[in-house]
Parts: C-alpha cells; sequence; structure tokens
C-alpha cells in the first residue's frame, strides 16, 4: 500500500493539512434572503438543454423556485396584469436585458493551500463567476477544516460556494492500509466524520474493490485520480464495475483501450516522481490506445455508459501543456494571482505540476494530438447519452480559480460540444454527479434560489462569463469590456459578482505590498 502514501504525500505537499491556510472571514455580505424575490423580465437558460425563453419572471419564497412566469415577448411592453404581484416585504431585482442561467458546479475545487493560503481568496473567486456549489476532492486542508467551512456555507455565515467534501482515501489512518478489511473500515469511518465521499488515486486491486463497494454500499460518491503508478493494475473500467460514480482529468481511460501492450509505453529511464516525465509522457498516451470508434474503444465507452459513469476531464489543467505561453500570459495573473500562487507556478522539481524543466514545440505538439483524441471520446460519450461535468483543480499549472471554469467550458465547446451543452454539463450534470439534483443544477420551480446573471448573451461568447470580461469594439470605434458575471445569487441571497472580484484583486494587493511583490515571467529579472 506504499502507493497511496506516495499520492498523498503529494496532495500534502500542495496542501497545508488543516494548518496555514486562514478560513474564510464572517461576514455578512450580499442581500438577502428575502420572503419573496421577483427578478423581473429576464431571459432564462434552465440548465437543462431547453434553449432560452424570456421575458420571464422568477418568483422565489426565501430560497426555493416558487413560480416561474412567461409574461411577454422580446420587444414588446409587457403587460403588468400578466405578471407575479410583489408581497409585501418582497423584493424585486430588474432583469430586462439580462441572461439568468443555474448556479454553477465545479466537480474538481481544491480549496487552496500553502499555494493559495487565504480561503476568502479562493472563495470569491469562486462565486465571482457564478459557482454556488464545489466538490473538494481529497479535503486537502483536512476534513475537519473542510467541514468547518461547509457548515458555515450552508448557514451562509462565509461568502462561499456550498461544499462537498470528498476525503483521500487513507488520509488519517494511522497505518498503511493493507487489506480490504481495513479498506471497508476506513471507508466506514470517513462516512462517520461527515464525508460526503471519497478521492482515490489508486491501490492494489483487492484494496480498491473493497473500498469501492463498500463506499457505494454505505451510500457514498467516489472520484478517482488513476495515478500511473497503479493504473497497470486498476484501470477505469475496473473501477466503474466496482462503484466508483466519477472519474477524474483521463488517467486510467486510455490504459483500459490499449491493445498491443499491456503497460504504457515508458521512456527507459522514466521516474514518477520525476514532474517533467510524469507529464511529458503522458501527452503520448492516447495515441498509444485503441483508435477512435475501434470496437475496443466503443467497448470500453459502453461499458461506462451502461455503468451510469461521469467523466470529469478537467481540459483546462492541463492547457499549459499544448501552450505553455498562453497559460502563463494569461491577462488575468497581474491582477487576480497571488504573489504565493504565482511563485507556486514556476518552474519546480518539487512543486507539483510545475514542471517546466524543458518545455518546449515538440512536448506541445504531442499534446495537441492528446487532446484531439481525449475530446474525441469526451465528446462521442457526451453524444452518445454520457454525463460529463465541469470541473477545474485549479491552484495548478497556471490555472486560476472562476476564471478556469469559464475555459473549461470552452474546451468543451472545443470538443464539440453545443454551448447549451457545455452549460447542461457545468450546471445540472453536476448536480447529478454529487446527488443533489432535486435542489440543484436547474432552474425549476422547488430548487433551491442559486443563479448566475449575466447582461451578456453566454451562448454567443463562453468567454463574456469571465471575470475580467470580454472585448468588444463600439459603434464608436471604442474598445470596451463586457460581460463578467453581474449577481451571482446563492440560497436566495444576492451577491454583487463584481464587488467580490474587487474584493480579490485588494486580497492580492495587499499581499503583493507585504512581499514587495512584481509579477516576472519565467526567467526573467
Amino acid at each position: 500500500m506504499k502507493h497511496i502514501y506516495i499520492c498523498l504525500l503529494i496532495v500534502s505537499s500542495s496542501f497545508a493539512i488543516a494548518q496555514g491556510i486562514k478560513k474564510a472571514p464572517e461576514l455578512k455580505e450580499g442581500e438577502g434572503p428575502y420572503v419573496q424575490l421577483i427578478i423581473r423580465g429576464i431571459t432564462m437558460i434552465d440548465g437543462t438543454g431547453a434553449p432560452p425563453i424570456g421575458p420571464v419572471d422568477i418568483v422565489v419564497k426565501q430560497n426555493r423556485i416558487a413560480a416561474i412566469q412567461t409574461v411577454g415577448y422580446p420587444g414588446v411592453a409587457i403587460n403588468p396584469d400578466r405578471r407575479p404581484k410583489l408581497e409585501v416585504g418582497g423584493k424585486e431585482l430588474d432583469g430586462t436585458g439580462m441572461y439568468i442561467l443555474p448556479g454553477f458546479v465545479d466537480m474538481h475545487g481544491h480549496i487552496g493551500g500553502n499555494q493559495a493560503p487565504i480561503a476568502e481568496y479562493v472563495f470569491k473567486l469562486w462565486m465571482s463567476h457564478g459557482i454556488t456549489t464545489i466538490r473538494d476532492p481529497s479535503a486537502g486542508n483536512g476534513l475537519d477544516w473542510v467541514l468547518d467551512q461547509k457548515m458555515k456555507s450552508e448557514k451562509n455565515l462565509i461568502t462561499a460556494p456550498r461544499i462537498k467534501a470528498y476525503t483521500a482515501f487513507g488520509a488519517g489512518s494511522k497505518e498503511p492500509i493493507s487489506t480490504p478489511e481495513m479498506a471497508r473500515a476506513w471507508v466506514n469511518e470517513n462516512k462517520l466524520k461527515g464525508a460526503d465521499g471519497v478521492k482515490f488515486f489508486g491501490a492494489a486491486p483487492q484494496i480498491m474493490d473493497a473500498a469501492l463497494r463498500e463506499n457505494k454500499k454505505i451510500g457514498l460518491r467516489s472520484a478517482c485520480h488513476h495515478a500511473q503508478m497503479d493504473v497497470a493494475r486498476w484501470n477505469v473500467v475496473k473501477s466503474a464495475e466496482a462503484g466508483l460514480t466519477t472519474m477524474e482529468h483521463w488517467y486510467g481511460l486510455p490504459e483500459s483501450m490499449l491493445e498491443n501492450k499491456t503497460i504504457q509505453n515508458y521512456r527507459l529511464d522514466y521516474n514518477y516522481q520525476n514532474e517533467q516525465h510524469r507529464f511529458s509522457e503522458a501527452g503520448n498516451l492516447w495515441k498509444q490506445a485503441a483508435a477512435p470508434f475501434s470496437p475496443k474503444w466503443n467497448e470500453v465507452m459502453e461499458t461506462l455508459l451502461k455503468l451510469d459513469f461521469t467523466l470529469d476531464p478537467t481540459f483546462n489543467i492541463y492547457e499549459a501543456n499544448r501552450d505553455l505561453q498562453r497559460a502563463r500570459r494569461a491577462e488575468w495573473h497581474e491582477e487576480y494571482t497571488l504573489p504565493s500562487l504565482w511563485a507556486f507556478y514556476q518552474p519546480s522539481k518539487i512543486s507539483h505540476g510545475s514542471y517546466w524543466h524543458a518545455w518546449g514545440t515538440e512536448e506541445e505538439v504531442q499534446w495537441k494530438e492528446n487532446y484531439r483524441l481525449w475530446m474525441t471520446f469526451i465528446n462521442e460519450y457526451k453524444n452518445r447519452g454520457g454525463r460529463v461535468t465541469v470541473g477545474t483543480d485549479s491552484g495548478f499549472i497556471f490555472q486560476l480559480y472562476g476564471f478556469s471554469f469559464v475555459r473549461e467550458m470552452e474546451l468543451l465547446r472545443e470538443a464539440g460540444f453545443h454551448p447549451l451543452e457545455a452549460l447542461r454539463s457545468a450546471t445540472l450534470y453536476g448536480a447529478q454527479a454529487l446527488g443533489v439534483e432535486k435542489d440543484l443544477g436547474s432552474i425549476e420551480v422547488g430548487k433551491l434560489a442559486d443563479f448566475v446573471i449575466t447582461e451578456i448573451n453566454p451562448l454567443q461568447n463562453l468567454q463574456a462569463l469571465n471575470g475580467m470580461g470580454a472585448i468588444k469594439l463600439t459603434d464608436e470605434n471604442k474598445v470596451v469590456r463586457v460581460g463578467g458575471v453581474k449577481y451571482t445569487i446563492k440560497d436566495g441571497i444576492i451577491y454583487d459578482a463584481k464587488r467580490l472580484l474587487a474584493d480579490v484583486k485588494r486580497i492580492v494587493e495587499e499581499e503583493k505590498a507585504k512581499a514587495g511583490f512584481v509579477l516576472k515571467q519565467p526567467g526573467m529579472n
């Protein structure tokens, strides 16, 4: 069972285990919830895949959607007699010309760590981008720490998304888990501690099988990053058959489709602890798997579909592999990336994901082909009725919380998703994967009042959802920024998203002043 602890070591080296990260302050921010909230005259994209419709009035009572009423036609004055009536103590929000979507669900949201040790910073980056629910895969700050923040978020004592806490398998165990009995005991103890699920990295087959089956039996969900140290003997198909509910990234998937070999064709001086080896060699893997639409490729896909398995590809977190300059020069780094986070991103032999030891044209070209094959599988999985979600894994590899969520939707679009399909993955499918679709994921009567409101049609330009907006040239030949989320509504509480982003900018400026920090590109003095 040494491999579990190798993986946990990687996690713990990147995250402050129950220390070093500042909890979000308990502040009353946002307005509401109200006895009644009516969002007037807005165009709705409900998250189910249905096209936009509007104008509609959406009525919220406390924290539940009470009514959705079509009140007119585009470009035609609304007859006030058709509109829901405002009750005493109620609040009206004018949504004329705006668009409303369900609150976003980030399926792979680590709450900072040593590289981003201010929880308020992370939470407000998420909330300013409309992310009202996150799954913390591995509870890297310690389960007790995460459960404390989860409780405060549920009570809206802090400005933060609601949190689903998945503990890294084996975390907290006094000794390595070496038997199926120990695996089952740990899984049950994890549930008693209050965790929502388990994040696996890999283990001996008998351990993985026992843990996954027990976890499913007791009603918890699971995620797995199938790390290379164990994937030769336990791949995605085996995990799914044992009860895994979601796979992260793509490791373990192409390995399940190898035809003329049983192990990835590693370079002969490969060392998993060498981050450059680990990530450059990963870029060669998809082309070693069965060809798209071949019998083996189809067999694996159909197996996962029958199991109602969820794919959480996190395309964005590896995008630097195919275009490092684009990722490290993203415009938001200058104003919204903490000094500690920027330092963590730099080439390093120690920091996880900072593998730019000698990265160039050859690595980027092979990763572009890797993406083409990977995206083909993901898009076809969606086309055949499979569930694909939006997860980010931010805080690594030049990807920043919130901004990367928008980029992930763009990458789904690149893979072949219609914008409505990308938004469904970001909302309803995330809620389904977490088992909370009864309350979240779409705008329907009876569900919780989690919304994203923007002044720009996101279907026409997903980029307009990111906090810095999209560039537009006006009729007067003036360059302006448009878009960004205007309001994030969670539990019926209205947050000014741009104000939250301004708070993030202030936090970054304060940290820069403390450190005398000036952002410089790698190797530039």
